[in-house]
């Protein structure tokens, strides 16, 4: 008999495994470490949550397990982030004040100082992340063929920042309830927050991405634009002094922040994957004309335009500061692109086939696209309830449009006109920067009611 295909009359199919029949030992451990842990945060802090929030942690301890059970390297992460952000936990309840734990520990105590604090933590994932890019441009110039030994070494730094980068963000949320009454929230409140999110979940995904198409070649220019965020939010700590703890504005204080700004940026980490995903196609395939100018002559265009504003206009002393920090920026970045256009040849000697390649992009912008629409409508019904309407046409929502209309035409452009290489990588490219001023730029020009989130 053949257990694999015989049908009974009735029409089941027996002798094929179900999903939970091919469970390993492994798995069932992760799903009952998972289960227990939820239920005791559950009993421990059910008092301190309204209804939304109980039910958040009820669906998230199933979900967990699934993500866990779909990709097997979750497992560990996820026990090895809880294991040391409870460590890091029990070594602040060791020192207390009048309130609760007392922060104060984090400049004391070794471990903390070094290692588990929020802030230790997001600075080695921050380092962590450089090295891994290092190590990824690397690969390109030691070896031809399969994966280098840079390559995985660059792959097992970028695993490092993740779990760094989580502990960070777990610790961080157990500090914020240490400081008063109130205080206590979900640390993606703001730009120095919501950056570290971008760079931990933009590496997940792309960790995913590299497994599933068995390559380390991508690593380089995906861990580009998370070395970029990484860059700015250490200027931002150190120019804002972001790092510190502060108390939500009203606007905020609500249980939809956090399930709309997580969804957000699953949409901004694999826009931002697509994006690179793109350059790497067009370096492999584009003429060189249509490279030197979408690549080196338009950044080149809008230096010349600011310049031009900087010295034909009656500007003030911090607009030109400004002005000319754009300039050495987009500067800097149209030199690079330059080198890449130079070294084009080793840079894609490795790279997945372009099928593959174009299915890679397809598959993070949908992705990104269906979570995106998820925030968007999310994020409307917060502004009903914070503001009194669903949609104000305030910049930041006008943005969000335009990102979410952007790759909406890209998809039906995919899906109903068979829409395929060059011109969708430098659709791709172009929406990474539709979305990073939605992300930031507006925060920097435009003003109102997202105004909290200013640089």
């Amino acid at each position: 008999m053949n257990t694999a295909s015989t049908t009974l009359k009735s029409g089941m199919t027996i002798g094929r495994q179900g999903y939970f029949s091919g469970r390993d030992a492994l798995d069932w451990i992760f799903a009952a470490i998972v289960l227990i842990g939820g239920l005791y945060a559950f009993n421990r802090y059910h008092a301190s949550m309204d209804g939304y929030e109980k039910a958040i942690l009820l669906c998230a301890i199933p979900a967990l397990i699934a993500q866990g059970w779909f990709w097997r390297p979750l497992r560990f992460l996820t026990v090895a982030v809880g294991a040391a952000s409870l460590l890091a936990i029990n070594i602040y309840l060791q020192h207390t004040d009048s309130f609760g734990a007392d922060l104060a520990a984090a400049d004391k105590v070794f471990w903390l100082k070094y290692m588990l604090s929020s802030q230790s933590a997001i600075l080695w994932m921050s380092v962590l992340f450089f090295m891994a890019t290092l190590f990824y441009w690397a690969g390109f110039f030691i070896k031809k063929g399969s994966d280098s030994t840079a390559e995985i070494i660059a792959s097992k730094l970028t695993w490092g920042a993740v779990f760094m980068a989580l502990v960070g963000t777990m610790v961080r949320w157990f500090e914020s309830h240490q400081i008063a009454p109130d205080i206590g929230h979900i640390p993606v409140s703001n730009l120095y927050e919501v950056f570290v999110l971008f760079a931990w979940m933009t590496a997940l995904f792309y960790l995913y991405y590299e497994a599933r198409f068995k390559t380390r070649a991508l690593g380089a220019y995906v861990l580009l634009v998370i070395s970029a965020a990484v860059s700015f939010l250490l200027w931002y700590t150190v120019a804002r002094d972001a790092h510190e703890i502060q108390p939500l504005v009203p606007a905020l204080q609500s249980w939809w922040m956090k399930i709309h700004v997580p969804a957000n940026f699953v949409g901004y980490g694999t826009f931002a994957l697509a994006a690179m995903v793109g350059l790497a196609y067009l370096l492999k395939t584009a003429s060189q004309r249509s490279l030197l100018i979408g690549l080196i002559a338009l950044p080149l265009g809008v230096v010349a335009a600011i310049l031009a504003a900087r010295f034909g206009a009656n500007l003030g002393p911090d607009t030109i500061a400004g002005l000319d920090g754009w300039a050495r920026k987009l500067g800097g970045t149209t030199a690079f692109f330059g080198l890449c256009i130079v070294l084009r040849k080793p840079l894609t000697a490795r790279l997945p086939e372009l099928v593959a390649l174009d299915d890679l992009m397809y598959k993070a912008i949908a992705l990104g696209f269906a979570f995106f629409t998820i925030a968007t409508i999310l994020g409307a019904f917060w502004a009903a309830e914070a503001w009194g309407g669903y949609w104000s046409w305030d910049p930041k929502e006008t943005w969000a449009l335009i990102v979410w209309l952007n790759y909406a035409a890209w998809l039906h452009m995919r899906l109903m006109k068979g829409l395929r290489g060059t011109v969708s990588a430098w659709w791709a490219l172009g929406g990474l920067l539709v979305t990073t001023f939605a992300f930031l730029g507006v925060n920097m020009f435009l003003s109102g009611l997202h105004s909290y989130g200013t640089l």
